[in-house]
């Protein structure tokens, strides 16, 4: 999965920091979503979405391997 959280938050002005707060998650959850190393929650996607003024489908997309099956 591709995200653009970083972009969003730079965009919004915001540190790690206050966007974890804004959410009520830890700054190392946000960390770890930007590094791609950690897929959020629908419930989170939508708070970060609506924090930052976008929509989920603008800030995550798949990618063409998220579509494989895993085996």
């Amino acid at each position: 999965m591709i995200n653009k959280l970083k972009i969003f938050r730079v965009i919004a002005d915001l540190k790690q920091q206050e966007l974890a707060e804004k959410v009520e998650v830890s700054r190392q959850t946000i960390i770890a979503i930007e590094a791609g190393k950690y897929i959020p929650s629908t419930l989170l996607s939508l708070k970060l979405a609506a924090v930052l003024n976008t929509s989920v489908e603008v800030l995550f997309n798949l990618e063409e391997s998220d579509w494989k099956r895993e085996k």
